[in-house]
């Protein structure tokens, strides 16, 4: 340890947990996070800072306006630039004595084993059940710890996985939800503040699992209520019925963030330009919003007949006129997918039951910019 990187982490240095011999070991460490987003960036920035030796990190998006309010590693000045080379940036500032490995690109079935064996432990910055279900089996057959963490509205949750032997993520959850049931921080909202305290707490529970020190999340579920500020940790086992994980797979579950464009047997899908064109020339249709009120109050489609939260569906199915034409919207166009196939595989749809392609994102490109994105 340099001279000056001994004043850098003295106030770990009088830790009797940690001390010289424990910083020595964080600067020897490796961890990967995923995500560098919402819960990556108080994350990463907090293990740089911390002196873990080299970090990895891997996102595929780009710096968006709305990533401000929470993803405090951007600035305003990196809108449109990825996110990987912002964060590489931030973190080698913060602590030019940290190693940084900066990935460009997605976590997927051909490059996870590769990527996730070189560091120690892993960090899930994730935003999509397909890529944390991929991080569970990569990392049970790595043997490699991991820290889950997730976001929704005002509550957070965080794990410490497959440390010691212990639980991994499908033991606590089996299998992936229904496409289309769980939407994202962005259909959902999020308290900007919420992705601080849990990737924080990640970061914390990571550095403890590399020092040896404390009592871990390891079988325990951390559930944190901003509103009310309570804390409540749930324990939960392996199950001891579950194959182990030999091989990777990849789970085809729809993120929220992506548009549904192709049509099934299911149902039928239209684009927004095409809804209008038909509309505009007579055609008696029933519009049909499935988002949740709050985004409502946001932005809503002219000509808009009803609104259901798309999970209240299933038990109102007398308000929706099936006798009719029925395009189906939500924000990006999965809720509305999950919602159309279900009208139409109940077998009481009279009419034609078309989803609306993109929804309300596409319909701001390509119809009406002045509808909000959000």
């Amino acid at each position: 340890m340099t001279a000056g990187g001994g004043s850098r982490y003295a106030r770990h240095l009088t830790l009797p947990e940690v001390g010289p011999e424990g910083e020595l070991v964080l600067q020897e460490a490796s961890v990967l996070v995923v995500g560098a987003g919402g819960l990556g960036s108080p994350a990463l920035l907090y293990l740089a800072a911390a002196g873990i030796g080299r970090i990895g990190l891997i996102d595929d998006d780009t710096v968006d306006v709305t990533n401000l309010q929470r993803q405090i590693l951007h600035s305003t000045s990196e809108v449109g630039e990825s996110k990987a080379a912002s964060a590489e940036r931030r973190i080698s500032d913060l602590n030019p004595e940290v190693t940084v490995e900066a990935i460009e690109g997605r976590l997927d079935t051909t490059n996870a084993l590769d990527i996730i064996g070189r560091y120690d432990i892993l960090i899930d910055g994730t935003d999509n059940f397909e890529t944390r279900y991929l991080i569970g089996d990569a990392c049970e057959i790595l043997g490699k710890p991991w820290v889950f963490g997730s976001i929704h509205r005002f509550e957070g949750q965080v794990a410490t996985f497959n440390l010691d032997g212990g639980p991994n993520y499908r033991d606590l959850f089996p299998e992936p939800p229904e496409d289309g049931l769980a939407p994202n921080c962005a259909e959902a909202g999020v308290l900007g503040v919420l992705p601080g305290i849990v990737g924080s707490i990640q970061a914390t529970e990571a550095i403890k699992a590399i020092l040896r020190i404390g009592d871990s999340l390891n079988g325990k579920l951390l559930v944190i209520d901003a509103l009310s500020m309570g804390f409540r940790t749930l324990g939960f086992s392996k199950d001891k019925s579950r194959e182990v994980v030999t091989e990777l797979k990849q789970e085809n579950v729809e993120s929220c963030s992506s548009d549904v464009d192709s049509p099934s047997e299911m149902m039928l899908v239209i684009s927004p330009a095409e809804f209008v064109k038909r509309r505009d020339s007579g055609w008696d249709v029933f519009l049909f919003d499935v988002r949740r009120s709050e985004e409502e109050a946001i932005a809503t489609l002219s000509g808009t007949a009803l609104r259901i939260e798309h999970n209240q569906v299933p038990m109102r199915m007398a308000e929706i006129p099936l006798d009719r034409d029925i395009v189906v919207y939500c924000r990006t166009g999965v809720r509305s997918a999950a919602v159309a196939r279900y009208l139409v595989s109940s077998g009481l749809a009279k009419g034609e039951v078309y989803n609306l392609r993109g929804g309300i994102h596409e319909w701001s490109d390509t119809v009406n910019s002045n509808i909000i994105k959000y």
